[in-house]
């Protein structure tokens, strides 16, 4: 009796460890790639204003920073030296030997200040020079201290794509987002437009 419960069993247990295995794949291979090859990161607080929002979802890649490729002008994810736990957004102004002029502290006065450079060092700036902490304030950084560099903005919409489809599936989601779409249209008309659109369609 055991034994032919065990050979019932075995199928299950094979799916299994089939299905741990790909799993575990699949952790490795997310490891890999947000270690040396792409990440993502949710920007919090104005100091990249206009280019970038509060709250904006960006991708990264890590392949430039690690050859020593970053330009000036690119938009890099930097640990921050004031708080290395931290990884904030900066735009790197400078490269080494580069002479970087800037304001001191524009909401005061338009008097500037020119720098060098160091060697093996960035100067970063965040892009509303009004609300940023960066090298005006602490200086050239390591070059060493850029994690990767900005190439995408995801789009609004993606992640509760991504959610949905998770949730519902491909089919019921569609079904949701017409839903939202015919509850939003209806909001702004005060009438029946969706019904109409999925009428014609």
């Amino acid at each position: 009796m055991g034994m032919e419960r065990l050979q019932e069993l075995a199928p299950f247990v094979k799916e299994a460890l089939h299905i741990t295995a790909r799993v575990a794949n699949a952790l490795c291979f997310l490891h890999v790639a947000n270690t040396y090859l792409c990440s993502g990161a949710k920007l919090v607080g104005p100091s990249m204003l206009p280019a970038f929002n509060h709250g904006n979802i960006v991708l990264a890649e890590r392949i430039t920073s690690r050859l020593g490729k970053v330009g000036s002008g690119d938009a890099v994810l930097i640990r921050s030296p004031e708080n290395p736990r931290k990884v904030v957004a900066k735009r790197v102004k400078g490269l080494e030997g580069d002479v970087v002029s800037y304001v001191l502290d524009p909401s005061k006065s338009d008097e500037q200040k020119t720098v060098v450079v160091p060697k093996g060092h960035v100067w970063i700036e965040g892009d509303n020079i009004y609300e940023t902490r960066d090298s005006r304030h602490f200086g050239a950084v390591p070059y060493a201290l850029i994690q990767s560099r900005i190439f995408l903005v995801v789009p609004a919409c993606l992640p509760s794509l991504y959610y949905y489809l998770c949730l519902y599936g491909p089919r019921r989601t569609s079904d949701q987002l017409a839903k939202q779409l015919d509850s939003h249209l209806q909001d702004l008309t005060g009438g029946d437009v969706g019904e109409e659109i999925r009428m014609r369609m």
